[in-house]
């Protein structure tokens, strides 16, 4: 509610913008998307329902018109990528300056990317060296998303109903995970995750 209101305020700061519609939850944003057509959706990843990369997937997948534009509190240099190759537009960080959040609003409605300069050098860095890549960095996004709440002592059954699949579904996620990491079990997810500030 705190972070809606004041994205109001921010957005009252631009002439001739307005939030057309709010949602508490993915059920109401997807019913809004459903109604009318938005420039753009800002996205919370903080869901209390949804994960919110399973939320992205899902607006790329039944509204692939609409631009999205990640608003997260997570470090940028840690989870950026991972919405950008999720089909985000852009990815701005919560305790970024008005000016910041309504420039990264108009670039993304204007249907380009936006990009801090640090993620911009981490792609670049990604692209001269391709094999420096940390073990969470070879992870798609949706296994990124499981990794994480994996990271967070979620059992296989919470993390099936938070991404909306089947038990059997959310523990091949973690098969995966477990592949392309080289980790043994949760316990090696949990202690490389505080390690690297994934948690």
């Amino acid at each position: 509610m705190i972070i809606r209101r004041g994205m109001q305020l921010i957005v009252a700061k631009r002439a001739g913008w307005n939030i057309a519609a709010e949602a508490a939850n993915a059920e109401e944003l997807f019913a809004a998307l459903v109604r009318e057509r938005f420039d753009v959706v800002v996205l919370d990843l903080a869901l209390r329902d949804r994960s919110g990369i399973d939320v992205l997937a899902q607006i790329r997948r039944e509204h692939p018109h609409v631009r999205v534009l990640i608003l997260a509190s997570e470090p940028e240099e840690l989870f950026a990528l991972h919405c950008l190759r999720a089909g985000a537009r852009g990815y701005v960080q919560k305790d970024g300056t008005a000016d910041e959040i309504l420039d990264a609003i108009e670039r993304v409605a204007a249907g380009r990317t936006w990009l801090s300069a640090a993620v911009t050098e981490q792609m670049a860095a990604e692209l001269i060296h391709p094999s420096d890549k940390e073990p969470h960095e070879l992870l798609s996004p949706r296994e990124f998303e499981v990794f994480r709440m994996l990271a967070h002592g979620k059992s296989i059954t919470e993390i099936a109903a938070s991404m909306n699949v089947s038990v059997k579904t959310a523990s091949t996620y973690r098969t995966r995970i477990l592949e392309k990491t080289g980790f043994h079990n949760n316990a090696d997810i949990v202690a490389y995750a505080i390690r690297t500030r994934l948690i």
